[in-house]
């Protein structure tokens, strides 16, 4: 695999996973009592656990992001233009 394939892998990797990042913590803003009634019927946990677990989740995701899809984007940006 050749470094521009690599590249674009890592774009499109970068891409999508911070469009799903987005739409949950979009979710978690504008709507958290509906995100809240849907999970609770399927885990019955408490509105204080659900927060803590979902923000922790959020939080997870988040810098799992930026070290496997990010970070390894840019560095391969970098070393193509040397």
């Amino acid at each position: 695999m050749d470094i521009q394939k690599l590249k674009h892998f890592f774009c499109w990797c970068t891409i999508i996973n911070g469009i799903l990042l987005t739409l949950s913590i979009t979710m978690c803003i504008l709507a958290p009592d509906l995100v809240y009634s849907v999970q609770s019927k399927l885990f019955h946990i408490t509105q204080e656990s659900y927060n803590l677990v979902f923000y922790s989740i959020l939080g997870l995701f988040k810098i799992a992001w930026l070290i496997f899809n990010l970070t390894p984007y840019i560095a391969l940006v970098i070393i193509q233009k040397k």
